[in-house]
């Protein structure tokens, strides 16, 4: 799988140029599935934003209001209820996950109870665009920081990159480069801060920074 890793999305001209790279063709002919499941384990998210969400209304411009030729819901809490056999075709014929922010374990968890985990690794030319949680998720290590879903039992996501994520640099009060540098102290690997301008695109192990912002890499 191929991954767009994003703080706020597809925010400007060279992220957007990243995730046509990654599809092989414009956004206006990729078929995206949009992923909500995370939003559920957040204390901030609720009904009404997923609603903007789904609805790809102005706040989601630069996610579900890209203009994609079709935009459907994929709820990972849903897939278990259904079986494999109907959902996975929906997966397959996705050309792009968008993977919404929230509570990046409870996100994790949904990922391996839905089954959607075991069918990653055979999704070569689908393009995983996280926002927030939704790319942290594909981490190590989120930090004891952004962890709010109750039920989690540690800090742990799925381990699919090799570093960590601290999201949303400098777009709130407690999101500064110092609070960065201490939750990039606490985790043992490498990690990034990344802003609402900055994406890190993977492909085959290959990691690429792709920003018109800011960002800092700790570690090795």
């Amino acid at each position: 799988m191929k991954l767009l890793l994003t703080s706020g999305g597809v925010t400007n001209p060279s992220i957007r140029a990243a995730l046509e790279e990654l599809t092989g063709k414009p956004v206006e002919q990729c078929h995206a599935l949009v992923v909500p499941t995370a939003q559920w384990g957040h204390p901030l998210c609720g009904p009404a934003s997923v609603r903007r969400l789904v609805a790809a209304e102005h706040d989601s411009r630069h996610f579900t209001g890209l203009g994609w030729a079709s935009l459907g819901v994929l709820e990972l809490t849903a897939l278990p209820t259904v079986g494999r056999a109907r959902w996975e075709p929906w997966v397959r014929d996705a050309d792009v996950l968008l993977v919404d922010g929230g509570d990046a374990t409870y996100l994790a968890h949904w990922v391996r109870e839905s089954g959607l985990a075991d069918l990653l690794p055979s999704l070569t030319k689908t393009v995983w665009v996280g926002v927030s949680a939704g790319s942290m998720v594909m981490t190590p290590r989120i930090g004891p920081l952004f962890v709010e879903w109750q039920g989690a039992p540690d800090d742990r996501a799925l381990g699919v990159v090799d570093f960590s994520i601290f999201p949303h640099l400098n777009a709130f009060p407690t999101n500064t480069p110092s609070a960065a540098e201490q939750w990039a102290r606490d985790l043992d690997g490498p990690a990034y801060a990344i802003d609402e301008q900055t994406a890190i695109s993977v492909v085959d192990g290959v990691v690429e920074v792709v920003s018109e912002g800011e960002w800092t890499r700790y570690g090795s």
